[in-house]
């Protein structure tokens, strides 16, 4: 009996070991999109509209609140999935920005030198002067081209004459009369090598929602339509060239920009080749959001991924899952808005009115 319960022990442990043996280690890379939500300095740009973003302006904007805000957008992006991994994110793409110099003030932010973030950034028309970017951590990434992408669309009189009535609104706001160009963020491409793999990054801020959602439609699906051209013409120079798309694109993930535009898909077995996947479509099917309006919650933070980075070889970079940062001390906690994102307001300078999204890459090592 003694020499049988040996025989069991000693096979287990065999087992055991082979199993351990064999247990498979990644490295790990998070990407992450965060709207800013009006991250202006106080200094009044004549050249934009934003009057309000000033120590004189509505919004009471001293260098006080400034350097807040700041402080709370610092201490978020750096703990954009650190559930399950220990390090920052290696990409951040961000939108409502102000210029390059609102992010070289976030990446001096005590929490946030350390990491050594590189900036990407271009001004956009925009009229209120907010752009799109990509901080990145310099040790892992390597870019070795960038561009700024124009989005030419256009209203006809009847809508250019209706006004709109918030900030946000009047972030697209045409300003030729005679073209009726509605002048929006342009599309930031990045391509580099994480870790000496080529990868490519597309930031986007598409158009707002300005005068209903169905009127303005027209334009984010043309931001869809040029976002999947870009898309094209780099993998006609790479067949498998790994694509990221992301940002906020004001639209949910079953409006036209995303599912026909795009032609985005939500299970990643119906992919075709050179076709993207979107993970944010089944959040959105289970109700989570990154944005809320009249109690009622959407994703307009996404991020999608070509076929190139869902395949089952992990010997390269690969998407592996994605996520909405929702944080409680991102949440308001009282009042009519109990529950929504925790905005800037009259008394407390809060984060955004969204919430951070991101997605793994990883890697097998051996």
């Amino acid at each position: 009996m003694r020499m049988l319960r040996l025989i069991v022990v000693l096979a287990f442990l065999f087992l055991f070991r082979i199993g351990f043996s064999q247990q498979k280690s990644y490295r790990i890379h998070t990407l992450a999109f965060y709207n800013f939500e009006n991250l202006f300095d106080t200094i009044n740009n004549p050249d934009t509209n934003d009057d309000e973003w000033t120590p004189k302006g509505t919004q009471r904007w001293t260098s006080k609140k400034y350097h807040q805000k700041l402080e709370n957008l610092a201490r978020v992006v750096l703990e954009i999935g650190t559930a399950e991994n220990a390090n920052s994110p290696t990409f951040i793409a961000c939108s409502e920005i102000e210029n390059r110099g609102v992010l070289e003030d976030l990446v001096q932010q005590p929490k946030m030198a350390m990491q050594d973030y590189g900036i990407i950034h271009f001004d956009s028309p925009d009229k209120r002067g907010i752009d799109v970017a990509l901080l990145f951590q310099k040790k892992y990434f390597k870019p070795t081209s960038y561009a700024n992408i124009p989005l030419y669309i256009y209203q006809n009189k009847t809508q250019n004459q209706e006004t709109a009535s918030t900030s946000e609104e009047q972030d697209d706001e045409v300003v030729n009369t005679f073209e009726n160009r509605v002048f929006t963020r342009d599309q930031l491409l990045v391509t580099g090598f994480l870790d000496g793999e080529e990868i490519n990054i597309i930031v986007n801020h598409w158009p707002s929602r300005a005068g209903g959602e169905k009127k303005s439609s027209q334009f984010r699906e043309a931001a869809g339509i040029l976002n999947r051209k870009i898309i094209d013409s780099l993998q006609k120079i790479n067949p498998d060239a790994k694509v990221i798309t992301l940002g906020d694109l004001n639209d949910s993930p079953f409006n036209n920009s995303i599912k026909k535009a795009l032609d985005a898909k939500s299970q990643k077995q119906e992919v075709p080749e050179f076709g993207i996947y979107n993970p944010f479509e089944e959040m959105a099917k289970k109700g989570l959001g990154t944005i809320a309006f009249r109690d009622s919650w959407d994703i307009f933070d996404q991020i999608m991924v070509t076929k190139s980075l869902i395949k089952n070889d992990f010997s390269t970079y690969q998407y592996w899952k994605a996520g909405i940062f929702n944080k409680s001390y991102l949440i308001q906690s009282s009042g009519q808005y109990k529950g929504y994102p925790k905005r800037h307001s009259a008394t407390e300078v809060g984060f955004s009115d969204h919430f951070p999204v991101y997605i793994y890459l990883i890697k097998e090592t051996k």
